[in-house]
């Protein structure tokens, strides 16, 4: 598994690409108290708000935690980056809710329930359908026979491409050309033609659908899919709800109608209670610096902190966010 690290000197450049490499496995460090350590984050796409969020996080743990240094690392997203959490790759993880869910369920991408838990709800994640304007598209049903990509492999963007396409009475495997790409490589197919749509789950606005919409105007727009919610909800249950996609977000035409899914900051049930609680208010006491990296970071909100179900809140969490009330 290819791991890329972000540099964690200030904030501002929290989210910049110079990246140094390294890989594979080591010794979980998050598990200690508050004497010190490693702390590693795992977040997403370069081009998503995971990414850029992750790496404004893991310099303010390095400022404002004594003892601690943290650098976040690029991955493929929601369902990597719980494998890697359970497996010790990961101190802390970044998660849709309805990946979270599965995994504590022991459903779907999980064999097992798994011994994860939360910090903190965070920011919702919109579901952000582009199509080529040309390519016919104006529903999930008419992904029918179309190229798309669903996503980087075992990411909470797959994971709620392959229900759209359930929901919409398509068979992933066959009735779509299916290409399980990062959002990166993703938006470069767009641009070339190679494929005529993409599946998109992140923050607003996330940086490569405003490079796509910003570099093909009107020849890609973003559909919306809340026919769909019913369905969704029916098998999969309240983690999913609908909100609008701004205009102003991508310069669209208007209003775009998505379905929306909770954020999670995962960990370890064992991270021990002190380092749990510090975490949790190094996120709260220092919003502003993560709204300055991205205003998706402007949905953190300590009133909806602790609603994670059914994945638990730490202890330690939880007493960070009862003290901060």
């Amino acid at each position: 598994m290819r791991i890329r690290r972000l540099p964690t000197a200030v904030v501002a450049l929290a989210a910049a690409t110079s990246l140094v490499a390294c890989g594979g496995q080591r010794e979980p460090s998050g598990t200690g108290s508050a004497d010190g350590g490693r702390l590693t984050i795992a977040t997403g796409n370069t081009t998503g708000v995971y990414y850029q969020l992750g790496g404004a996080l893991a310099s303010l743990i390095s400022q404002k935690v004594s003892g601690y240094r943290a650098t976040a690392s690029e991955t493929g997203a929601s369902v990597q980056n719980v494998q890697g959490l359970v497996a010790g790759n990961y101190d802390i993880a970044f998660s849709l809710g309805d990946t979270a869910a599965d995994a504590v369920k022991g459903e779907n991408s999980f064999n097992t329930p798994q011994d994860v838990v939360a910090l903190t709800k965070l920011y919702n994640n919109y579901t952000q359908v582009a199509v080529r304007t040309s390519a016919g598209i104006n529903t999930i049903a008419d992904l029918k026979g179309k190229r798309v990509s669903t996503g980087s492999p075992n990411s909470g963007t797959e994971v709620i491409a392959r229900r759209l396409l359930e929901a919409a009475g398509l068979d992933p495997a066959k009735d779509v050309t299916a290409q399980r790409l990062g959002l990166p490589e993703s938006v470069d197919a767009m641009k070339s033609g190679s494929i005529d749509a993409l599946v998109w789950s992140g923050g607003l606005p996330t940086g490569g659908i405003t490079d796509l919409t910003t570099s093909l105007g009107k020849n890609v727009k973003l559909i919306p899919i809340v026919d769909l919610l019913p369905k969704m909800q029916e098998k999969y249950g309240p983690v999913y709800s609908q909100a609008p996609i701004p205009a102003a977000t991508y310069k669209q035409p208007a209003d775009v109608a998505t379905i929306v899914v909770p954020n999670v900051l995962l960990v370890r049930k064992n991270m021990k209670d002190d380092l749990a609680e510090q975490l949790t208010k190094v996120i709260y006491e220092n919003k502003d610096a993560l709204v300055a990296v991205n205003a998706a970071a402007k949905g953190i909100d300590l009133a909806n902190a602790d609603k994670t179900d059914p994945v638990q809140v730490h202890p330690g969490a939880k007493k960070a966010i009862d003290g901060l009330r």
